[in-house]
């Protein structure tokens, strides 16, 4: 994994554990649902940055008689878990909360020291989503954000700034229900502001859950490597048809290929052995992640199935 992926999670871990235990502090002492929605918040966030980590660490084991990819799906898995998490703590906690303050009003005192705990929070949680936004819009390139995070087979970061967005997003709805409800003195604006958080928390796991779906279940590479590889085999005069080019992610840096050719019959065996060893040797120079090659030599299918499974 990147460097620059894992300082995007440690910058998160270690912001999101100091505003979990100062929203939480703020919370008990005033009373304010939309804190203690927020302390929620961060401390699911918290939680969901060691998962991560976790799950990367377990992405680099080595591949084993059970496993003989390795494990990198690992971090599909936790990913997912960690979408989970963020649905069930994050929203299920902030919407109760909320409803339960609409039914129940009680009563926030020293509403100044809730501000003081949500600037800081700003002040901290921007300073987390800033180095998840500038890796995560290093690694998108040229594509816009919602096709970035379609097209990365890397959750973590996409995870985090998806996370710190939300965060930031709750912390302004917090910020509003809390200053309406001292301007008015009605308290439905903090339970509103809960519930609104929950919805915010919910949508975001959502999106994440979405994305991570495909690569768990095993998503092909990239449009731009399947039709480089295709490009590749056909311009060897020994093909005479390409069949089928099946890719998976393995995990963010590793996709296995599985390819079927039709070989011209003038070609002898001891060609056909050396065509392969040099088609597996330019994929892989040319595309990093294809770290394991499978090709099989077949007869032409017919073009019905050849259209439908070439991607």
């Amino acid at each position: 994994m990147p460097d620059g992926n894992k300082k995007v999670i440690y910058a998160a871990l270690a912001g999101n554990l100091l505003i979990a235990i100062t929203k939480f502090a703020a919370a008990m002492y005033t009373g304010s649902s939309a804190m203690l929605s927020e302390g929620v918040h961060s401390l699911v966030d918290t939680g969901n940055e060691a998962l991560l980590l976790y799950g990367l660490r377990r992405a680099t084991l080595p591949a084993d008689p059970c496993f003989p990819f390795g494990h990198g799906k690992e971090i599909y898995f936790w990913s997912f878990v960690v979408a989970l998490l963020i649905f069930s703590l994050g929203a299920g906690v902030s919407l109760f909360q909320g409803i339960h303050h609409l039914q129940s009003p009680g009563s926030i005192e020293s509403p100044m020291v809730n501000f003081i705990v949500l600037g800081l929070s700003l002040v901290f949680e921007g300073f987390s989503w800033r180095v998840a936004f500038k890796e995560f819009r290093k690694q998108k390139g040229k594509r816009g954000y919602l096709a970035a995070m379609r097209a990365g087979k890397d959750p973590t970061t996409f995870a985090v700034f998806l996370e710190d967005s939300a965060a930031l997003l709750g912390l302004l709805v917090a910020l509003a229900g809390l200053v309406l409800a001292h301007l008015t003195g009605q308290l439905v604006y903090d339970a509103l502001a809960s519930i609104l958080i929950g919805l915010i928390l919910a949508a975001t796991a959502l999106l994440l859950a979405r994305e991570t779906k495909g690569l768990l279940i095993g998503e092909s590479a990239g449009t731009e490597v399947v039709e480089g590889i295709r490009r590749l085999l056909q311009g060897m005069p020994e093909i005479e048809r390409v069949n089928e080019i099946l890719t998976m992610h393995i995990g963010p840096e590793y996709v296995l290929a599985n390819i079927s050719l039709t070989i011209r019959p003038a070609t002898d065996r001891a060609r056909v052995h050396q065509l392969f060893e040099a088609i597996d040797g330019q994929i892989k120079t040319g595309y990093p992640l294809v770290q394991r090659v499978f090709i099989e030599s077949a007869p032409a299918v017919a073009p019905a199935r050849n259209q439908a499974s070439s991607v």
